[in-house]
Order: C-alpha cells, then sequence, then structure tokens
C-alpha cells in the first residue's frame, strides 16, 4: 500500500509539470526506471596503465624532433599554447631525469639518460593526493577504470589538487583559455579562467573505443597502453619482461606511468 502511494505521488507531482514531462512520466512508469547505457565499443580495463619506451622515443626525436604524441593530444583537448611559463597549460610534456626522477638521480647515471627529456602526463594514481583534498569533488577517480578525472563546471580555482599532485601534473587556467586555440575541437570542452586541467587518459576516446590520441600519434610505438591489473594484457606482457621506473614511488600515490629506460 505505501509503495502504491509513493508511486501514485511521484506521478502525480511529475503531472502538474505539463506534457513537456511525459518522458519523465513515462521512465517513472517503467518499473526498473531509466538506464545510460554506454557504447557497445567502449574499452574497459580495470586499471587503465601506460608504459612509455624513453629509448624508442629518444630515438625518434634524434630523427626529426618529434613532438607528435604531445600535438595531438594538445590538439584534441583544444590545450591552449601559451607561451608564458607562468601561464601555460599542458597536458603532456617534457622535463630533465634530474626533476622527473628526482629521488633516483645520482652522479653516475648516463650521460644518455642524464641530459635527455622524459615526456611526462598524469600518472593516474591509484593513490590519487589530489582527490582527497578536493573539496568540490571536482577531482574524482573513475570506479570502473581507475582514471582520475575533473569536472571542470564543479571546480571552484581553489587549486588544492595542484598543491596535493606531486607530479606536476595540473594546470590553472589564470584568463581565458580560449584566445589561445589555433583551432578548436568542437567535440570536446574549452575551458575557462579559473579552472584546472589535465591529462584524462582520453576518457572520452575510451569510452567509443578509440585509443588515447597520444598512442595513436606515436610512429614509434613508444606508448603503450592497457589494463595493468589483466595479466594476459600487452601493457603486462611488457612489463613482465622489462625492468621499469616510476616516479616519486615511496610517496605512495600509485603511479600508473612506466617508464623504460
Amino acid at each position: 500500500m505505501e509503495e502504491s502511494r509513493r508511486s501514485f505521488l511521484k506521478i502525480g507531482g511529475i503531472s502538474v509539470l505539463g506534457l513537456s514531462a511525459l518522458p519523465v512520466l513515462q521512465a517513472v512508469a517503467q518499473n526498473d526506471g531509466p538506464k545510460f547505457k554506454p557504447d557497445p565499443n567502449a574499452l574497459q580495463a580495470r586499471q587503465w596503465g601506460m608504459v612509455i619506451d624513453m629509448n624508442k622515443c629518444w630515438e625518434e626525436q634524434q630523427k626529426r624532433h618529434c613532438t607528435d604524441c604531445i600535438a595531438a593530444c594538445h590538439k584534441v583537448h583544444n590545450v591552449p599554447d601559451i607561451a608564458d611559463p607562468k601561464r601555460e597549460i599542458k597536458w603532456i610534456w617534457t622535463d630533465k631525469y634530474e626533476h622527473v626522477f628526482p629521488d633516483q638521480a645520482h652522479e653516475y647515471v648516463p650521460e644518455k639518460i642524464r641530459e635527455s627529456r622524459f615526456l611526462l602526463l598524469c600518472n593516474h594514481c591509484s593513490n590519487p593526493p589530489c582527490v582527497r583534498v578536493c573539496p568540490t569533488q571536482a577531482t574524482f577517480k573513475r570506479e570502473q577504470d581507475g582514471i582520475v578525472m575533473m569536472d571542470f563546471h564543479r571546480c571552484i580555482g581553489c587549486r588544492y589538487c595542484m598543491a596535493g599532485c606531486p607530479f606536476g601534473a595540473r594546470s590553472f587556467n589564470w584568463g581565458d583559455p580560449r584566445p589561445y586555440l589555433a583551432e578548436q575541437n568542437m567535440e570536446f570542452p574549452t575551458r575557462t579562467k579559473g579552472v584546472v586541467e589535465k591529462c584524462n587518459f582520453c576518457a572520452e576516446r575510451l569510452d567509443v573505443g578509440q585509443i588515447p590520441a597520444c598512442v595513436e600519434a606515436c610512429k614509434a610505438k613508444a606508448l603503450v597502453f592497457g589494463d595493468v591489473e589483466d595479466p594476459d594484457s600487452e601493457i603486462r606482457k611488457i612489463l613482465d619482461t622489462h625492468y621499469t621506473i616510476r616516479r616519486k614511488v615511496n610517496l605512495g600515490t600509485g603511479p600508473n606511468i612506466y617508464y623504460i629506460v
């Protein structure tokens, strides 16, 4: 009796809204209610991760000063090109070994490694500190695949996540970034002044069955993306047969970006 009364009140309340609420009324009338149906082609994993083979990357850089992965990522995600290093926005970038691996640097590191630049992006940590410190849940971790995401609409620009991230993987929009776009990808939202942004592992592409833009653009096949928790995946086979290092593992964040050097 109580359940019937509750259903009646729901339908009665919606009815006063007029015919514009008809789709909602139809949804309520169904026993199971409305359901979201993901794209059947969506790529799935328990924990997405990436292996970056820096030897292949360096070789390609020497051939033609390659920045294909950076260009592809920034084009797809409307990342503005701001020259001022204090205001720059970056999803993928490069830096020297001593800055990337300060806990592993020593005076006998081979010159090739010491002088070369490493490819960097958000580590999509298994235990992300940025998520814990965000007061509005604008930064969150997707339960289904471990991607650390950003909800630009929830971001209030407090920059706690930037302070919490030990990898410098986040950028803050000090001004409107849109004037700095050479061309705009209408399929991905542009940001506004006062919000933080970062790499999202191309979640929007994964959800429709496409691999990350950076991986697709890499002609040297230096980037391998996959499910690190699947023992039969390509990325796990690489991790099982190659020695890899990760950034600042002593901090306990559990980064999911691995480097072959």
